[in-house]
This record gives C-alpha cells, sequence and structure tokens, in this order.
C-alpha cells in the first residue's frame, strides 16, 4: 500500500423572517419601532389583546397535538416511506459512558448504536494519533474486530512510512517539526446504515477532515476535505467492532468566500477546541 492510497483505504480522514405586531394601546409603538401613535380606543385595545392571546393559545394547540404520539412516529418504524434523516432524530437513550484509550465504547445493538459506534471510530481513525506506531496500535485494538487486527496494523505500518510523513510537512519519524502544530481531525457530518441483520451492520460516515501542518514558514497548511467513510461492523463481546474500512471522496460543497485564517489562529483552535463523542 503506497502513501498515496492512504485516502481509499481510509486512513482520515429573500428572507423567511417572521414578524410579530404587539397590539397597540395608548401612545403605544409597534415591534419594530415605527412609533404610530395609536388612535384606538381602550376597548379597541382589549379586543386586540384578545385576538393575540387566542392565536398563541391555539398554537400552542397546536403543537401539542402534532407532538402527540411522538413515541410512536419518530423513529419511522414500521413506516418505509419515512426519510432516511430521521434515523438521526434523538432517541432518549443514555449515551454511552464507557471509553477506551480515549473513544467511546459499549455501544447498544441498535442501528442507532452501529452509527454512533461507526461515527466514533471515524473519528479516532482520522486522529493526529495515528500518526505514532503506539497509539496508532491502541486506536486499532479498540476499534477493530480481532479477525481484521494483524492485517490492518501491517497495512497501516506500510502505509506510515517516511515518505508519506514527509509528504503531510511531520519529520522522517513522524515526529512534528519544532514550533510548528500537526493537525489531523475528522468530523462527522451524518451517518446511515445501509444494512443491518443480527450481529452485523454496515454504517456509513459522512465527514469533514482537517490535515496539515500549522506554522508560520509551513508548505504543508491545513486544509479541509470532505469524504465518506464505510465500516462493515460486527458484534462482538458485547460491543461493534469494525471488520473494514474503506473510504470515498465526497459530497463535497461548494467552497464559500470565507477568510482562510493565519497559521496561528489554526494552531491555537486546535489546542483550544476539543472534540466530541459522538453517541446518542
Amino acid at each position: 500500500m503506497s502513501p498515496d492510497d492512504e485516502r481509499n483505504d481510509g486512513l482520515f480522514g429573500g428572507s423567511g423572517e417572521t414578524r410579530t405586531r404587539l397590539p397597540e394601546g395608548e401612545g403605544g409603538d409597534d415591534v419594530y419601532g415605527g412609533a404610530r401613535r395609536s388612535a384606538r380606543t381602550g376597548r379597541s385595545s382589549s379586543r386586540s389583546l384578545v385576538t393575540v392571546v387566542g392565536v398563541v393559545v391555539l398554537l400552542i394547540a397546536a403543537i401539542a397535538f402534532a407532538n402527540r404520539g411522538g413515541d410512536e412516529d419518530s423513529a419511522g418504524a414500521g413506516d418505509p416511506k419515512k426519510p432516511a434523516g430521521s434515523a438521526t432524530a434523538p432517541t432518549g437513550e443514555k449515551p454511552v459512558g464507557g471509553k477506551t484509550e480515549g473513544i467511546a465504547t459499549g455501544f447498544a445493538k441498535t442501528e442507532q448504536g452501529a452509527q454512533s459506534a461507526a461515527a466514533n471510530y471515524a473519528v479516532a481513525l482520522g486522529s493526529a494519533e495515528m500518526f505514532d506506531k503506539a497509539k496508532r496500535d491502541a486506536i486499532l485494538r479498540t476499534v477493530m474486530a480481532p479477525e481484521s487486527l494483524a492485517r490492518f496494523q501491517s497495512e497501516l505500518d506500510k502505509a506510515y512510512s517516511a515518505p508519506f510523513f514527509r509528504n503531510v510537512g511531520l519529520n522522517e519519524d513522524g515526529s512534528t517539526p519544532k514550533d510548528y502544530q500537526f493537525v489531523s481531525r475528522t468530523s462527522p457530518i451524518g451517518t446511515k446504515v445501509t444494512d443491518f441483520s443480527d450481529g452485523r451492520a454496515t454504517a456509513e460516515v459522512w465527514c469533514s477532515g482537517l490535515l496539515g501542518l500549522a506554522g508560520e514558514k509551513s508548505t504543508k497548511p491545513v486544509t479541509n476535505s470532505w469524504f465518506t467513510v464505510t465500516m462493515k461492523l460486527a458484534w462482538i463481546d458485547g460491543d461493534w467492532k469494525a471488520v473494514t474500512h474503506s473510504q470515498k471522496d465526497g459530497p463535497a460543497p461548494v467552497p464559500g468566500d470565507d477568510r482562510a485564517s493565519n497559521s496561528d489562529e489554526i494552531a491555537k483552535a486546535v489546542e483550544g477546541y476539543g472534540g466530541f463523542t459522538y453517541a446518542r
């Protein structure tokens, strides 16, 4: 496996404003500061207030009605016409509390548990820790199925080579040059399960990633990428483990016109903002 193949093998990673006009009384202004003096009588003002209160009550009733029975419908159970996005709705289940090597573990044996496991594993496999042999092995022992562990360790040991390290701006041993900040971070945008059966699942994780070297004279500045990770998972010893892991480019949105931050801003952001545990 060549360094150039790392992405394929999954190493990383007008206005709708609604305006509400308050009831006008003596000398009352509208909510937008129009300073219009009211010519209405107190009786007219009272009628306006009653009307507003009535509308609010109706809205509350409508919301309550729409939410009634949500436990039956929110997950789309038994309704194949529900959009795929409904699978990411909050379930009310207690998030996982366990961690192994800093990675969330102990997921539920459900489709949502598989999605959460895949999202967390994508973050770990796309982290800067993967560039350190000891930390990489610890991550792989945590997320990979025993049957796949040796193969992945061997392939990644070959991929994380001196030429690859130089290509991303690191020293040949994978260490970060002095006065620089190495960045490798994966952020899941969304997940879905494409196959699920007893003890087996295939989950896709749409991700955005950062990779590069932050520093005043860096020739490998931190750049952003978009990719989708696919994992086949197996239920082993009470948790989901990754049997296979692959990655493809996209979907990528149209780049915006945001001003690119300088290296110091990026370095401080990486140091100051931690990642997330994706469990639901």
